[in-house]
């Protein structure tokens, strides 16, 4: 997929330093999907022109992913347009290779980055589910000029009639950081998908590449739908808070609630404090390479990620579902080049030896061995223990003996249907013992001294279920 930015501002050669890219030297840069180019067709005073070149690796795509069958994949994800057309995977291309530049900043051209400049762009295949009406409703009204030509399905037979992809231009006398932030927004809205999950970060980014444009917007609502990927909670929050529904309390109002917030006994869920336990363990160990197995969607990692200490981080999932989500949260495309270093994402098992595991300080199992029934879990302790052999183990594991303060949950019961045992802390240590005899260990587990009915009553533990499996 192809994009094209040009100018005939004078001189023109500017744009280069606006792009933060040098014109004389094209540049590629490594996506998880692939890779971008960025290089210039022309340069010169009069007229330039960047190109942005996006090179999708369809197969890596969907590389371990397991169709209904559990082997290979689906033929639609092998066959289909994402590698020819622009979509999110462009959108993201574009944070990743003009993120200075979507930022409206430069270094050497401070005052040209905030002023307007002719410009134009090209997208050369632009899929648009509502065809060339809805493309002029989404760009006309930020002052675009837009020029669309729809490609046949297929030129040999045009009884197929036409597709639904275009050839689209885009001219403007505008700043650059608003064309590149109004491309950001609106190409996977054309699209009406994206490749990557959506939670509530998207509506953080959406608000703020939608500042100053988004909430005066005519197609505001369709815009925040499709961009969400129709998530009705996600787009719901995402309105209220363009539209200005959040009338600022009092001062005095506000200065009463803070007050009455400060009386209540601050207290964090048990995931947070389990995660901010693992971390202290960890490093206090001293350890700098850390391999978090069960890594789920990436929360503790996003923890280690904040710690300097912690310069080679490994996060291990069977689940590639999982690795994806954790991912995006972790926004692995955007994230600088230093701070990507630090960190990868392994799909792999719990079940098997893995020499990749191999010569990592410490490791990290959060709630997952109770998933296990005997012989699994007799498999993952040679893993652990036998191959990977880390000098430190952090490991948490629900605590049977703090059960007894939730009041929804039946006597005998397990937190969770999949788990296959919730130890009490004795069989927790016993165990730990065992498993890990000559193996520099700490474990993690509940901070709580055993609470009777009684205490339960005088001092309920504010927390949900889906909270609750704590240590």
């Amino acid at each position: 997929m192809l994009l094209t930015l040009s100018t005939t501002h004078h001189p023109a050669t500017d744009l280069g330093y606006l792009l933060h890219k040098n014109p004389h030297r094209p540049q590629s840069f490594e996506l998880s999907f692939g890779h971008a180019h960025v290089f210039y067709p022309e340069a010169t005073e009069a007229r330039t022109t960047a190109a942005l070149l996006l090179d999708v690796d369809p197969v890596g795509l969907v590389r371990g992913r397991r169709g209904p069958s559990g082997e290979g994949g689906m033929l639609e994800q092998y066959v289909n347009d994402r590698p020819y057309v622009a979509s999110s995977f462009l959108s993201v291309a574009l944070a990743r290779t003009f993120r200075n530049a979507m930022s409206g900043s430069s270094k050497e051209r401070p005052e040209l980055a905030g002023q307007p400049i002719p410009l134009v762009a090209r997208l050369s295949v632009l899929p648009c589910r509502g065809g060339e009406p809805f493309l002029r409703k989404l760009f006309e009204p930020l002052g675009y000029t837009v020029t669309a030509t729809r490609h046949a399905l297929d030129a040999a037979v045009p009884d197929w009639g036409p597709s639904r992809y275009y050839t689209v231009t885009l001219e403007a006398h505008t700043r650059l950081s608003d064309l590149l932030t109004h491309l950001y927004v609106l190409i996977p809205v054309l699209d009406d998908d994206k490749h990557y999950w959506v939670g509530d970060e998207e509506v953080e980014k959406l608000l703020r590449h939608g500042e100053g444009w988004l909430a005066a917007h005519p197609e505001r609502d369709i815009i925040t739908r499709r961009y969400l990927r129709h998530r009705k909670s996600l787009a719901r929050e995402a309105l209220e808070r363009l539209s200005g529904d959040e009338v600022p309390e009092p001062e005095e109002g506000a200065q009463a609630r803070n007050q009455e917030e400060a009386a209540l006994e601050s207290r964090l869920s048990l995931n947070e404090q389990r995660l901010q336990a693992v971390v202290a363990v960890l490093k206090e160990s001293g350890a700098t390479r850390v391999v978090d197995l069960g890594c789920g969607e990436g929360k503790l990692l996003r923890a280690l990620l904040k710690e300097r200490q912690f310069t080679d981080i490994l996060g291990m999932d069977v689940s590639f579902r999982s690795l994806e989500v954790a991912s995006e949260r972790l926004h692995l495309d955007t994230m600088p080049e230093l701070q990507r270093r630090r960190i990868r994402l392994l799909h792999g098992s719990l079940m098997y030896r893995d020499a990749r595991l191999a010569g990592y300080e410490a490791a990290s199992v959060i709630e997952v061995i109770e998933h296990l029934d005997p012989p699994r879990l007799a498999a993952f302790e040679r893993v652990l223990f036998e191959s990977a052999r880390p000098n430190v183990v952090a490991l948490t594991t629900p605590n049977a003996e703090y059960n007894v303060r939730f009041e929804s949950l039946p006597a005998g019961t397990f937190r969770h249907r999949d788990h296959r045992f919730e130890w009490t802390r004795a069989e927790f240590e016993a165990w730990a013992r065992a498993s890990a005899s000559g193996l520099a260990t700490a474990f993690v587990s509940s901070p709580w001294v055993p609470w009777t009915r009684t205490s339960v009553r005088r001092r309920r533990w504010r927390c949900s279920r889906d909270e609750a499996h704590g240590s």
